[in-house]
This record gives C-alpha cells, sequence and structure tokens, in this order.
C-alpha cells in the first residue's frame, strides 16, 4: 500500500503565494493617489479596450491587476452587489469599505480552499464627501485588506515604485502634478512611458451624482506634457 502523498499546510500556504505573487508582478503596474479634489488612478496598459480601472458606482471606483479574466469578475461581481445593496437600502449606504471586506472574504475563501489562488491584486477607492476623507484599500491575493493612506500602488515592481512615488508625494498636488508624479513612478530608465501607454481615470465632484471620469486622447496628452 502506497502512502498518501502529503505537504505540510505551512509549505502549502507559502507554495500558494508565491505563485500568486510571481503572476501578479509579471503584470504591468498601477497607482492609486489622493490628490488636492479627487482621487486619481493611473496604470500601465497601452490596450485601450480591456480596461484595468472601471467605475463601482457613484463615488467608488475599481482597479485590478494580475490575471484580466480574474479581477474583471470580482469588478462585475462588484457592481453587481452595490447596485443590489443600493436599490434594497439606499445609495449612501453603498461604501467602499463593505465592498473591499466583501472581495477579501472571497478572495481568502479561494486561496485558502482552491487549488490554485487568484492571481490578481485590486484597489477600491471611494472619493470623500461630507466632510469625509477619501479612502484606499488595497486587496491582496490572499484576501488581506490594507487601508491605504495617501497612495497606493500595485502590481508589477511595486516597492521600487512606491519608493519612487513616496519620495515626491504631496497631498497639495493638483491633477497634473499627481499625473506627472505617477508617470516619473511608473517609468524607469531604459523604459519611459508616453500618453499612450497609460490608462487614467479620476474620481472628482463635479456637481453630479456620478464622479468618475476617464481621462484620454488630447486631454491626457496636454496633462502628462507629452508632445507625442
Amino acid at each position: 500500500m502506497s502512502m498518501p502523498f502529503y505537504v505540510a499546510p505551512e509549505q502549502m500556504m507559502k507554495d500558494r503565494a508565491d505563485y500568486a505573487r510571481k503572476g501578479i508582478a509579471r503584470g504591468r503596474a498601477l497607482i492609486g493617489a489622493v490628490y488636492q479634489v479627487g482621487v486619481l488612478l493611473c496604470a500601465e496598459n497601452p490596450s485601450r479596450s480591456l480596461h484595468k480601472v472601471s467605475e463601482i458606482y457613484d463615488r467608488i471606483a475599481f482597479a485590478g491587476v494580475g490575471k484580466y479574466n480574474e479581477f474583471d469578475q470580482l469588478r462585475v461581481a462588484g457592481i453587481r452587489h452595490a447596485d443590489t445593496k443600493g436599490f434594497a437600502y439606499a445609495r449612501d449606504d453603498v461604501d467602499a469599505r463593505s465592498l473591499a471586506n466583501l472581495y477579501a472574504q472571497y478572495l481568502g475563501q479561494v486561496f485558502t480552499h482552491e487549488v490554485k489562488p487568484l492571481e490578481v491584486e485590486i484597489l477600491v477607492a471611494e472619493l470623500g464627501a461630507a466632510g469625509r476623507e477619501s479612502q484606499l484599500f488595497h486587496i491582496l491575493y490572499d484576501g488581506t485588506v490594507v487601508d491605504e493612506q495617501h497612495f497606493a500602488v500595485i502590481g508589477g515592481d511595486s516597492d521600487a515604485i512606491a519608493e519612487r512615488f513616496a519620495g515626491a508625494y504631496s497631498s497639495d498636488w493638483n491633477l497634473q502634478d499627481a499625473l506627472r508624479a505617477c508617470v516619473a513612478a511608473l517609468s524607469e530608465e531604459e523604459h519611459q512611458l508616453h500618453y499612450e501607454d497609460l490608462e487614467v481615470a479620476v474620481l472628482e465632484d463635479r456637481g453630479e451624482r456620478r464622479t468618475f471620469r476617464r481621462i484620454a486622447g488630447g486631454e491626457l496628452q496636454s496633462l502628462v506634457g507629452d508632445p507625442g
């Protein structure tokens, strides 16, 4: 009779974490940052149809890195959750914290019980209202939630990018200053980014119910200061 194959739980969790981290690191990075009047989400993403950054609800945005099909499923689930909660209760009851907790529970469940973890990291951003500060929730592949202060970097070489960005960060930035700092942090000496390489969106209060807005084309080129 052959002995059953055994792997220590600690080794199994380590292997799953290493697998997920390697998959996420192969993707291009993304920065979410709070600036003077809103929240900026800036990603290296030359695709014009496969979005890393999307609207979830009135004042809430979603950003994901890693395997597109996996984080896009999470985006769709978040929209359905927000719509259902807003319809059943009130639109003001939909917040980023509950959404982040929902994502954390799902990712943690998959990481613990499934053979393959999801190769994703996600960011849920909420624009502050009525005196409340804007919020950034970073959810890792294993369900860990980090309540980020001021900015968050996910995907790619996130540690190096975060170090470059932290050295320049200011909460008093206007949109142009914040965006140019994001581009500088995401760029490398041998890989300078241009506006065509970027996907950019903001959460800004414009006196309307919805605050999400994409920035592209000539407006993005002008803000980045890219001659093209």
